[in-house]
């Protein structure tokens, strides 16, 4: 009892390993005396021959075991080995009980509580350890194989040392096999360290696991395997709001539990299974699911092991992002190879992904499905109302008008506040142009890879068109802007399962205004404008078209972007009659089309030249169809005038009313007009003036297939 009293815990990792390696060097050191006695004389080669006298002690010994062990010990010499052996072991596992109950955390115990690990496979791990920590042991485990160029256990050195007789030995194989958790969680590596091209199983060397030997060592790094895929959240962030009790209830009543959040880019998933990390007291292992989707097959279960590993020895909660990657028919292994180490994983396993899935067929744990939306307007407005707390401004404008998520809302509130301290150092207070800019900033950029971004710089006073129309283009504003107040504030979203976005066709002839008008609703909205490049969407093999426009719609819901549409009547023409392949293939293309616009709820701009050539049943889904007529002579007057930047010299013989009355053309035209005779004026004197602006018309003329002479300008 006064030796119990002496015992103290294990003060650290470090220790324990020491202790048990103490346990190791008995074991050793009776088995080095024993091959001891078979040595060889020194004279000879013995390493190039095998004697007749070796043959026969070979013959003669028991089979499964080594010539070594038959060497007998004497009768007290085993009992005060065996003695020491078991006081060793009691001894140490009184201060591992001690260092449990002081909360002291000891790697060697956690790793087998880890992947329950028993007592004979701590020791194959502890004896793979050895020579990491003292290379003496390579050289001992050389001279018990005979062979100094073996540094490391082979797995019948392995079997010789932990086990008794050659039943234990044949019992002990079930350890080291690829289902067992030493080699189905990459704890042990088996490799061929001799020259021999195919050895017997039991001549393959043991290596314990770099990651293993680093876990141990108390190292906590990320494997390096997994370092371009994965990320450790060690602290998770405290929720802004109360975590979702259904999840606390879930996670409580189940220790073994795959969740899959799905829903579109931004709607918090990440953050909800941060904070669901946090209430369990985890750090978040975050994998990069698109990225391993792209690795070769035949590496990809490899890595999925290794990070189901990973979440073990950190205690972490699995969290693979972008799950949709593997959704695709050519990736069913990858998907399968996942599924297959998740069935076997213990505890929380977060999947995220946009798609609604279901797995083909049941897991062993509980699979449960949590969709994630865009919190609603109101949602957004006490969002940005806790965002910026001492702001005067009314924030309702930017909660209807942007779909953001509470951490896009948290970013684009911090990105404003920081431009107002740079803009305003004395009164660092965000304007509403500040939160509208950071607002864009912190929607999907993606868009800008599928289409050009145009930024946004005329105004009203800019776009010459009948009252008529700019009253039609007004209109539209407003349904952007109240859109909020009247599909939910009035209930109309009830009554509208789909078509709640906003689609609109400007016809007329080129360079009537329509790009123009497209720019200013988009400045006036705040909101940002993509001009769509229809030679990268239409494909001449067949479904790639179909391809391209789900990912710009997919990337434009979460963008809070303006779709503008130029030509449009190339993509959104007549369907026809079906007389070959192509003309099915080219409806077929059309039909989508028109499902796709139906389920997007963002704002979409269709422009043609040519009317008659668009599909009726797009025709029907327009909210506005605003028509841009050739301008006449008044309108090309006023273009006249509002085309000319204030600094820009003109002489006393430029004749607007005269321009506007013989240069019949649009607006666009007239533009090229008068920078073509600006640069001309700018090589010619300085001063813009009829000469310079004749050339440049009869230049526009000649460009447009159009011959005109200079007396057509003649008063």
């Amino acid at each position: 009892m006064a030796e119990s009293a002496e015992v103290t815990p294990f003060p650290h990792s470090q220790a324990h390993i020491l202790a048990e390696l103490t346990r190791l060097d008995v074991l050793l050191r009776v088995q080095v005396w024993r091959a001891r006695q078979l040595q060889p004389e020194p004279d000879g080669l013995p390493a190039f021959y095998i004697s007749d006298e070796e043959v026969d002690k070979l013959l003669d010994k028991a089979v499964g075991l080594p010539l070594w062990l038959s060497v007998p010990l004497a009768a007290e010499t085993a009992a005060a080995v065996q003695a020491a052996l078991e006081a060793l072991t009691a001894v140490s596992y009184q201060r591992q009980t001690l260092a449990a109950q002081q909360g002291i955390p000891l790697r060697l115990a956690s790793l087998a509580t880890c992947f329950s690990l028993s007592q004979w496979e701590m020791d194959a791990i502890l004896i793979c350890l050895a020579p990491e920590i003292d290379v003496a042991y390579s050289r001992i485990y050389a001279y018990l194989q005979d062979d100094i160029t073996r540094k490391h256990p082979s797995l019948d050195l392995l079997f010789n040392l932990l086990c008794p007789d050659a039943a234990a030995k044949i019992a002990a194989r079930a350890c080291l096999g690829p289902d067992a958790p030493l080699r189905r969680y990459h704890l042990l590596e088996l490799f061929n360290e001799t020259t021999t091209p195919q050895p017997p199983w039991l001549s393959l060397s043991l290596k314990l696991d770099e990651r293993i030997v680093d876990y141990l060592l108390e190292a906590d790094a990320i494997d390096v395997r997994l370092r371009p895929y994965a990320r450790l959240v060690r602290t998770p962030a405290m929720p802004d709001q109360p975590l979702d009790r259904r999840l606390q209830v879930v996670t409580q009543a189940y220790s073994n539990l795959v969740l899959y959040f799905h829903g579109d880019s931004g709607v918090g998933r990440e953050a909800t299974a941060s904070a669901l990390s946090h209430h369990l007291g985890q750090p978040l292992l975050v994998m990069n699911g698109e990225r391993l989707a792209a690795v070769p097959a035949e590496s990809f279960p490899l890595l999925v092991r290794l990070a189901v590993r990973e979440a073990r020895l950190q205690t972490a909660v699995l969290y693979w992002q972008g799950f949709d990657a593997l959704l695709a028919e050519d990736k069913h292994y990858q998907r399968q190879a996942l599924l297959d180490v998740l069935a076997a994983q213990p505890g929380l396993t977060i999947l995220a992904g946009t798609a609604v899935w279901e797995p083909a067929h049941p897991l062993p744990h509980p699979f449960i499905r949590i969709p994630f939306t865009l919190p609603t307007a109101a949602e957004r407005l006490t969002c940005w109302q806790e965002a910026l707390p001492r702001t005067t401004l009314d924030l309702t404008d930017l909660a209807h008008k942007f779909r953001l998520s509470p951490a896009q809302i948290q970013a684009a509130a911090a990105s404003a506040g920081n431009q107002a301290r740079w803009q305003q150092p004395d009164n660092p207070q965000p304007t509403m142009a500040d939160l509208h800019a950071a607002c864009r900033l912190h929607s999907n950029q993606n868009l800008a890879q599928l289409a050009q971004k145009i930024e946004p710089h005329y105004t009203w006073a800019d776009i010459v068109l009948p009252a008529e129309r700019l009253a039609q283009l007004r209109e539209l504003c407003d349904q952007v802007t109240h859109r909020v107040q009247v599909y939910e504030g009035w209930g109309f979203g009830q009554k509208l399962a789909l078509g709640k976005g906003l689609h609109v066709l400007f016809t007329g002839p080129p360079g009537t205004g329509k790009t123009m008008a497209a720019d200013i609703i988009a400045g006036t909205l705040g909101l940002d404008l993509y001009k769509i490049d229809l030679a990268t969407i239409v494909s001449k093999f067949i479904g790639e078209t179909e391809k391209n426009l789900a990912r710009i719609f997919a990337e434009a819901e979460t963008s809070n972007a303006i779709l503008f549409f130029d030509e449009a009547d190339a993509l959104f023409g007549k369907r026809t009659e079906v007389h070959d392949a192509h003309d099915r293939y080219a409806n077929l293309e059309i039909s989508y089309l028109l499902q796709r616009m139906e389920v997007y709820e963002g704002v979409t701009i269709l422009a043609t030249n040519l009317r008659k050539n668009m599909d009726e049943a797009f025709m029907r889904r327009m909210h506005f169809i605003i028509e841009f007529p050739f301008p006449d002579v008044a309108q090309r007057r006023r273009i006249w005038q509002q085309i000319w930047p204030v600094a820009t010299p003109r002489g006393d013989d430029v004749d607007l009313a005269f321009l506007a009355e013989r240069v019949q053309l649009a607006g666009g035209n007239i533009r090229n007009i008068a920078l073509a005779a600006a640069f001309r004026a700018a090589a010619d004197g300085g001063v813009v003036t009829m000469a310079h602006l004749q050339h440049a018309a009869q230049r526009e003329y000649h460009k447009m297939g159009k011959l005109v002479t200079a007396e057509a300008f003649k008063p």
